[in-house]
């Protein structure tokens, strides 16, 4: 049988990409080597934010003296909250299943390998069966990198070392965890992990934490994670790992710390070897594939979407990206944007962004304003938060006025911050925001305030 588009890869991308598909009447086969949903849904994205949920309500519990509420003999499940983990993730995964069965999309499981291309379109191989389309769309997504570190291989093999995967199906919370890099994933697990109980040590290459995230905001957040005893050892670089210890070096000097686990979280990178890319030539660059603002890789018919094209690795980018494929397979015109795709850190506190940064506009020598404003402004935000010191920063091109970044710490910012990705979108100027109506009291209303001090 011949199909019209194949899709290798199962996460956001993939499964999103199909389901479009499907619905647009297109004869669709999805593969997927390991579990619909990727490694957002089961590894990442989903269950972390499960989990730190659970250490959220858990603090609040805690520490609820500070908004009149005193609990005694407050008690922490892991095993349950692992429990309840799996469960969700099930939910979610059946509901991608519904979604694809509903679109008449056919899901294969195995690994999918291209196998060239005849007279009919390009060929998947999966185990002893080959299948065919007229169009492929690459959705491989992203692995943990493991740098060449003494001792980090065979702590993986051990069980000391984790990665993701490992991490959100560990069986009890160790008492002392330090984390190689402090990055977003890094950075949640610190936040999920002190909370119930874990001595958490996080070790950073550079000279701040959340990568590029507004320098102001990441430092607002670590000392944030330091009033909770989270310990930061930045300007370091981790030497060697050893069973029950790590050692890194700072400023020419060797020291090192404790550990029952080790998570190691520097960072991922796409997908591309073994699925058979030479053998209809698309283009790599950069450990990536090649592709422009439609999806189109150097071969035509072929697609990608997702971090195996290595633009943004971000669940909500691929979400996109898989839509515009689409757009273009069938015919719509369609183009990906990259400068209003917000990104959060879903720690406690929130840290959520979109746009440029004070940073980028530095270095793109774009003249702006910025309003940097205490998140006090917000009666929600003071009513809710005992002692709070969240922020934030509103950025306005200075020659037309319109709105280039927004930047925030502090409650709710993750469900905030689309709605300043949409201004950014479609370039709103400061006097047409000043003319919104915002709801009161929330915590939105700190855009609008932002705005109005330009």
């Amino acid at each position: 049988m011949v199909y019209d588009l194949i899709v290798i890869g199962g996460g956001p991308a993939g499964y999103l990409a199909a389901e479009r598909a499907g619905h647009a009447g297109l004869n669709t086969l999805l593969i997927e080597k390991r579990f619909l949903g990727g490694v957002c849904l089961n590894e990442g994205c989903i269950p972390s934010k499960t989990l730190l949920n659970s250490a959220k309500i858990y603090d609040y519990a805690r520490h609820g003296e500070k908004y009149g509420v005193f609990a005694e003999n407050v008690k922490f499940d892991h095993k349950a909250v692992i429990e309840r983990k799996n469960k969700v993730v099930d939910t979610l995964v059946s509901g991608i299943k519904f979604a694809l069965k509903k679109n008449k999309v056919t899901v294969v499981e195995g690994f999918g390998e291209i196998n060239g291309k005849n007279s009919d379109g390009y060929e998947v191989k999966v185990g002893n069966d080959i299948y065919t389309a007229k169009y492929l769309l690459i959705a491989t997504g992203s692995m943990p990198i493991i740098p060449p570190i003494p001792g980090a291989k065979e702590g993986l093999e051990s069980g000391f070392v984790l990665t993701n995967r490992e991490i959100l199906d560990i069986e009890s919370v160790p008492k002392s965890l330090v984390i190689v890099g402090g990055g977003v994933i890094g950075l949640e697990m610190a936040s999920y992990f002190n909370s119930v109980g874990s001595k958490v040590t996080i070790i950073e290459m550079l000279d701040r934490i959340a990568g590029y995230t507004d320098k102001e905001i990441s430092t607002i957040l670590m000392k944030n994670y330091q009033k909770k005893g989270i310990e930061f050892k930045l300007n370091c670089k981790v030497t060697k790992i050893e069973n029950g210890s790590v050692v890194y070096e700072e400023n020419g000097q060797s020291y090192t710390v404790s550990a029952d686990k080790v998570l190691m979280s520097i960072g991922r990178k796409p997908v591309i070897e073994g699925i058979g890319l030479e053998k209809i030539g698309v283009e790599i660059e950069r450990n990536h594939i090649k592709v422009d603002r439609t999806g189109r890789t150097n071969i035509p018919g072929v697609y990608v979407a997702g971090d195996v094209n290595g633009y943004s690795m971000l669940a909500h980018t691929a979400y996109r990206e898989a839509e515009v494929c689409i757009n273009n397979i069938i015919g719509k015109k369609d183009i990906m944007r990259y400068n209003a795709i917000p990104s959060v850190i879903y720690t406690n506190p929130e840290v959520a962004s979109v746009g440029e940064t004070e940073e980028t506009c530095q270095q793109k020598g774009i003249e702006y304003e910025v309003a940097n404003i205490t998140m006090k402004y917000s009666g929600r935000y003071v009513a809710e938060n005992e002692g709070g010191d969240g922020i934030c920063k509103v950025l306005v091109d200075k020659k037309f006025r319109k709105l280039i970044g927004v930047h925030m710490i502090g409650s709710y910012a993750s469900e905030i911050i689309y709605g300043a990705g949409l201004m950014i979108e479609t370039e709103m100027r400061v006097d047409d925001i000043k003319e919104l109506v915002f709801p009161h009291p929330t915590v939105s209303e700190i855009i609008r305030e932002g705005i109005f001090q330009l």
